[in-house]
């Protein structure tokens, strides 16, 4: 179902009364004051088990012994603090913990889910946990020491639970927290489910089972589905809300729709960017049609040191204009930082439609000899 403008806020309102049960408070204390000098723990469980809300419950009480908290978000589809779409290495302290956060690393899978590409998925997250564990994991004393936060997807079925599993191997955390719902058949087995030796992951690796804080699931896969849209769009247009002050009072989808159609884009030459599509391919000559209207993340390469390339942000493709070979582009990322950028990526993140519908306009993503949109 398309959502208006007016059926949106900007923000979501946070609960300021979340209750924490006991069981998740005990999984979080025995965490953040077990034995471990720097813990890494790896959160997993079905879709709506609590697992984005645990991770913030530990992140609060593990910023009371350390300066700083590591969170690497291997959800795409509903990541924490980066739009969709997005894997991440992010550098959390108590000041900027409620803050909109630049992440350390980041990079553009390009799509909601890893079903698409597992293998590339894999390799991304591989890639920041090695940062992390190059540049964060150890440390002279506790109090400097940075611990890890694996957040994962809801998806734990047939290749997600392979994928889960490739993941726990690779890690190897100090702490996984396996959280669980009232319907046992969408849950992840019990134990050391990810080790053909149990006996001896058993001794390294402190295993912690939860259930959700809530039974009452949400009636119906479509309801689930439209509420984890409704999230999506909600963080891609917070996300851009980022292209104006942050003192300018926005209240309502509207008005930032009508203000980004207005935004002045970025001007990029073609000749100054590689275009990759992830997980489809296009023919030379539709690389503009494929281009126009659509979100791409903005990447800088790494030459010749055989890393991927990382994303610094997102941006809009307000339009191509094929005669000048010019793309135009709206983001929040500063200038001096989209200077570095010679990669364009795109994959399957859409523009939310209620930034499409700007009153007075046909498509406020058009201009003068631009191909049109398909």
């Amino acid at each position: 179902m398309a959502m208006t403008s007016s059926s949106m806020e900007i923000e979501e309102s946070e609960a300021t009364d979340i209750h924490i049960p006991e069981d998740w408070s005990e999984a979080a204390d025995t965490i953040a004051n077990g034995g471990a000098h720097t813990p890494t723990t790896f959160i997993c469980g079905p879709k709506n088990s609590g697992k984005s809300t645990f991770s913030r419950h530990l992140l609060h009480v593990l910023l009371r012994r350390h300066k700083r908290v590591a969170y690497l978000d291997t959800d795409v589809g509903q990541p924490e603090f980066t739009p969709p779409g997005c894997l991440s290495l992010t550098l959390l302290d108590i000041e900027t913990i409620d803050l909109q956060t630049q992440p350390e690393r980041c990079f553009f899978f390009g799509d909601i889910s890893s079903k698409r590409d597992p293998q590339i998925y894999l390799k991304y997250i591989i890639a920041l946990y090695s940062h992390y564990h190059k540049h964060h994991h150890q440390s002279s004393t506790i109090e400097e020491s940075v611990p890890l936060i694996i957040n994962t997807p809801g998806w734990v079925k047939g290749i997600g639970y392979d994928v889960l599993v490739d993941m726990l191997n690779h890690i190897s955390p100090t702490h996984v927290v396996n959280m669980s719902v009232s319907a046992k058949s969408k849950n992840l087995p019990s134990g050391t489910f990810w080790s053909q030796d149990s006996d001896a992951e058993s001794s390294s690796v402190t295993l912690i089972e939860i259930k959700s804080a809530s039974h009452n699931s949400l009636n119906g896969s479509l309801q689930v589905h439209k509420d984890s849209r409704h999230k999506r769009d909600l963080s891609i247009v917070t996300y851009f809300r980022q292209c104006f002050p942050p003192d300018m009072i926005l209240t309502s989808i509207k008005t930032v729709a009508q203000l980004l159609a207005a935004h002045p884009p970025y001007e990029v030459a073609m000749s100054a960017v590689t275009i990759k599509h992830l997980h489809f391919k296009v023919p030379e000559a539709q690389v503009f049609y494929s281009l126009n209207a659509t979100i791409v993340g903005l990447a800088v390469s790494c030459q010749g040191s055989g890393l991927l390339p990382h994303c610094v942000g997102l941006g809009m493709v307000r339009g191509v204009d094929a005669l000048k070979r010019v793309v135009y582009i709206i983001s929040p990322v500063p200038q001096h930082i989209l200077e570095d950028v010679d990669v364009l990526l795109q994959g399957f993140i859409q523009i939310p439609t209620c930034l499409l519908q700007v009153q007075g306009c046909v498509s406020p993503y058009m201009a003068s000899n631009v191909l049109p949109g398909i």
